[in-house]
């Protein structure tokens, strides 16, 4: 049973580091430090940052199109170390859960999906840097990044949560919980996409855009997956229109989910099982949506930016949990 006991404290303490990871990779990439190491998975060719006038001399000679910028290259630096840590701890859960398959409260499968989903993104990592922030390759990581979290809080909350499918007898409250998810990681791709396209000023009047309810937008350019990082499909430069697009369309996907959650809230609050999580569903729900109103606003502090993308982790989180208490064991 000491394996299952490591199995189940490796697996809370994984929910928390990938809380953790997904948060510093917003304020690597918010910081423009998404480059900051030029190879991958180490920097200037070594395991560490080059610190001594030697080291960065000799990274110099390596990467001699590269600025060595010390300060960019930790941060990358500590987001790696942060996301191998992970993808250690992950392994040790692959491992465990199958060594102790008869035991956990999951499938083992489910260890292994997480497995793969983490070896996938440490690859989305590395092309990152080496396809150098084209925002297909950067989207994907950050979704892949919340997926990671969102299994990691599924499998703690089966283990360590109060789980109790009764708590929402009606099969429509349930499909609409269920919905939830599906809302709210859509929605976290068009953040991704607005952020990864440089797109989150691209208007910064509220609640209209360019003083317009509907401004010129280019739809084609906008969503266009395969196309290098401030580009168009044809290879021009990526226009107002598109980036108008791109946040425009952010902001209706916003609108869309704080209703649906809010709506959510209105049937789960009702359920005393349900009534503290549901508390905290709204408070990161108005919180979420106010911090995104203050970035256009306050133009995109860092402090803020990176709270906003915390705060779509822990409404994942939150989400997560609550179809977890729905979900009767296996």
């Amino acid at each position: 049973m000491l394996n299952y006991k490591n199995f189940k404290r490796l697996s809370l303490f994984g929910a928390i580091l990938a809380l953790c990871v997904v948060v510093l990779g917003a304020y690597v990439r918010l910081s423009d430090a998404g480059l900051g190491c030029p190879d991958w998975p180490g920097c200037y060719g070594a395991l560490t940052v080059p610190q001594s006038e030697t080291a960065i001399h000799k990274a110099q000679d390596i990467f001699p199109h590269s600025t060595i910028e010390t300060g960019k290259a930790w941060k990358e630096m500590a987001h790696r170390y942060f996301a191998g840590t992970l993808g250690m701890i992950v392994l040790a859960i692959f491992i465990l859960g199958w060594h102790n398959r008869q035991h956990i409260k999951v499938s083992p499968l489910l260890p292994t999906a997480l497995l793969l989903i983490i070896m996938f993104q440490a690859a989305l990592g590395m092309w990152t840097v080496t396809m150098l922030l084209k925002p297909a390759i950067v989207s994907a990581h950050l979704i892949g990044g919340m997926t990671t979290l969102a299994l990691l809080v599924w499998i703690a909350h089966r283990h360590w949560g109060a789980i109790n499918q009764s708590t929402a007898e009606s099969s429509t409250l349930k499909l609409f919980i269920r919905g939830a998810l599906i809302i709210l990681l859509a929605q976290v791709f068009l953040g991704g996409w607005t952020s990864t396209n440089y797109a989150a000023l691209a208007c910064t009047d509220f609640p209209t855009c360019h003083d317009m309810w509907m401004p010129e937008m280019d739809f084609k350019d906008a969503f266009h997956l395969v196309r290098e990082l401030g580009q168009s499909a044809n290879g021009g430069n990526l226009t107002l229109p598109a980036l108008t697009a791109i946040q425009w369309t952010h902001r209706i996907g916003a609108l869309i989910t704080f209703t649906y959650l809010a709506i959510l809230a209105l049937f789960l609050i009702r359920i005393p099982a349900m009534k503290k999580i549901t508390w905290f569903l709204l408070a990161i729900l108005i919180a979420q949506v106010t911090i995104g109103i203050a970035n256009l606003i306050l133009h995109l502090p860092l402090a803020l930016a990176v709270a906003h993308n915390l705060g779509a982790a822990l409404l994942v989180s939150i989400t997560v949990v609550i179809n977890s208490k729905i979900t009767e064991t296996s």
